[in-house]
């Protein structure tokens, strides 16, 4: 018998995937190239920072580099940005979990109504209501104040929150509610001990999108808190930029140090921010 003589097929090449793989990489490159121009100039000192040398590696690294001088300055007020966004997250997020909950599962007369008027907070532009909003907060005691900060910040949470606590309630099984209500749970006892377990994923999409917002937020920060010192993180690094000269490393330096709580967030939390959209959209 003669031997059969086994020929390897040939590997094809997918040349869509090839396409598809480099233009991400592509976009991923344009889009890390701010921040490398940013930690690259906030590594050298102010006399190496130019339009012509941005692209430009640092050469060498010295304790005088713009991290330095950036964190000096900006360290009170990145303290003062973690006790604003932190309880007002917290907040906003039990709140509109609350309010998603009667929205979804608790029909009452007018709660549509209600829900739909909830949501005109999305539309209403900050600017329109910036003298009122200060009145109210001098009458109440809370302007310049960092309290007065979180107040309005969970206030203009709450439609967002709902929204995203309402969509994700209404897909959980109403069965589960009719089961707790046969074992004898009431309103609040089916809340805390039902859906509450359920609506982690929701609290990380929520959690995430109010941490972002009220990080980055600098109009209300400027109107509400005059005061330098209690002012948020976003206005300090605002301020960095001097009036007759701006030491760009500092600046540079200062942008990547204020963005990175949020940059830490979406790192570590991103993929379950993902799956908690999905599934509120699945499910709602």
């Amino acid at each position: 018998m003669s031997a059969q003589t086994h020929t390897r097929p040939k590997r094809r090449i997918h040349w869509g995937r090839i396409v598809i793989w480099t233009v991400l990489f592509l976009m991923a490159l344009f889009f890390l190239m701010p921040i490398y121009v940013m930690v690259a100039n906030g590594l050298k000192d102010a006399p190496n920072v130019s339009l012509s040398t941005m692209w430009y590696p640092p050469t060498q690294v010295t304790m005088q580099n713009g991290f330095v001088g950036a964190w000096a300055r900006l360290s009170p007020n990145m303290v003062n940005s973690l006790i604003m966004v932190i309880p007002a997250t917290i907040l906003s997020s039990l709140i509109g979990a609350i309010n998603g909950y009667l929205f979804a599962k608790w029909k009452f007369r007018g709660s549509d109504v209600i829900f739909t008027l909830l949501l005109f907070g999305f539309f209403i532009p900050y600017q329109s209501i910036l003298l009122p909003l200060v009145r109210f907060l001098q009458i109440i005691g809370a302007y310049g104040q960092i309290w007065g900060l979180v107040l309005v910040h969970v206030i203009y949470g709450i439609p967002i929150t709902t929204l995203i606590f309402r969509n994700y309630f209404a897909g959980v099984p109403t069965e589960l509610l009719d089961a707790a209500r046969v074992d004898g749970a009431g309103l609040i006892t089916t809340f805390t001990r039902v859906m509450l377990p359920l609506s982690i994923p929701a609290f990380v999409v929520v959690g995430i999108f109010q941490f972002t917002n009220i990080w980055n937020d600098f109009l209300f920060g400027i109107t509400v808190v005059p005061n330098p010192s209690a002012q948020p993180v976003t206005i300090a690094l605002n301020n960095l930029s001097g009036t007759f000269s701006v030491d760009w490393n500092v600046v540079m330096a200062g942008a990547v140090i204020a963005a990175l709580p949020t940059a830490i967030i979406y790192i570590f939390l991103g993929r379950f921010f993902i799956r908690g959209i999905l599934a509120g959209s699945v499910k709602g």
